[in-house]
């Protein structure tokens, strides 16, 4: 592969996350060699920054494209030119759903595989996004724990972060549009074959299988065994050895590997306006580890 002339890659933390310099995405789409040394520095950092990209709605797509299939959001505003293109604006008023540890859409039977998002308008201080890296996180568990987490599987669920300011008839209705998930707890990377821990406290509610293969105590102490590991778990991508954190300015782009990182929307910035676009791209079947599934003990 030729790289473009002018293009760099530069590392902004050992965990994750890199600049990109000498790119003009309003016309990237169209340079088949430069989208394929981008898709190849996002398997490497798993999340890129691009400064100064003041692009076109209609060009924030076709980059996008260029990556995949795009997906559209049920519940985000949409751009009325762009179905694919969500609106992240919620003005002053206090946002919800973001200052979580998440990956996006792992409510769908096909999780995202990524998503880029453009500064429309940001506080000139706060509103920053963290990424972690959750490769790292699985690579760093005890031994013990990494044998007990390949295996088990945990359901994910649109309704419990969106759904928690519907009515119970909307959030019936939400659930009965995409029914919940179940993915392997340790999923397979489809293209670096990377192990990721992959429960996240935006969309994860519970294992399906944790009594596999153990003999149950007293009452139902294996519940409260089962949410002190998920728990811990959750509190992985909170590590800051496995963080990156950007500064948004107007017209910095990021580009995540949803397959690979989860994020959070620091919320200090209230009553200041913080606007975002983001267009995903639709990803794979989350794959499990080779022959760890393990089916539930008989109740």
């Amino acid at each position: 592969m030729t790289v473009p002339s002018g293009f760099s890659v530069e590392p902004v933390s050992p965990a994750l996350g890199a600049e990109v310099h000498g790119v003009d995405l309003e016309t990237a789409a169209a340079d088949p060699a430069l989208i394929a040394a981008i898709r190849k520095a996002l398997l490497e950092h798993k999340v890129l920054f691009f400064r100064d990209q003041d692009i076109s709605p209609r060009a924030h797509v076709e980059f996008a494209r260029a990556f995949g299939e795009l997906e559209v959001h049920p519940v985000f505003r949409r751009h009325p030119d762009h179905d694919e293109l969500a609106l992240l604006d919620r003005g002053s008023r206090r946002p919800a759903n973001e200052n979580i540890f998440h990956a996006d859409t792992t409510w769908r039977e096909r999780p995202s595989m990524g998503s880029i998002l453009r500064c429309v308008e940001c506080p000139p201080v706060g509103g920053d996004t963290i990424w972690a890296n959750m490769a790292l996180a699985h690579a760093r568990l005890p031994e013990r724990l990494k044998s007990i987490c390949e295996g088990l599987y945990a359901m994910h669920d649109i309704a419990h972060s969106f759904g928690g300011d519907y009515t119970v008839e909307k959030r019936r209705e939400l659930s009965r549009e995409f029914p919940a998930q179940e993915h392997p707890v340790v999923a397979v990377h489809p293209e670096t074959g990377e192990k990721i821990l992959n429960v996240n406290q935006g969309f994860t509610t519970h294992f399906t299988n944790y009594t596999q293969k153990r003999e149950r105590g007293i009452g139902a102490d294996f519940a409260i065994e089962a949410n002190k590991l998920m728990n811990y778990l959750f509190s992985q991508a909170a590590q800051p050895e496995f963080q990156v954190r950007l500064r948004w300015r107007p017209n910095t782009i990021a580009f995540w590997d949803n397959r690979a990182t989860q994020h959070y929307a620091v919320q200090d910035y209230y009553p200041a306006t913080r606007r975002m676009a983001r267009v995903t791209v639709v990803g794979d079947r989350v794959r499990a580890v080779e022959g760890r599934r393990v089916e539930a003990a008989a109740s």
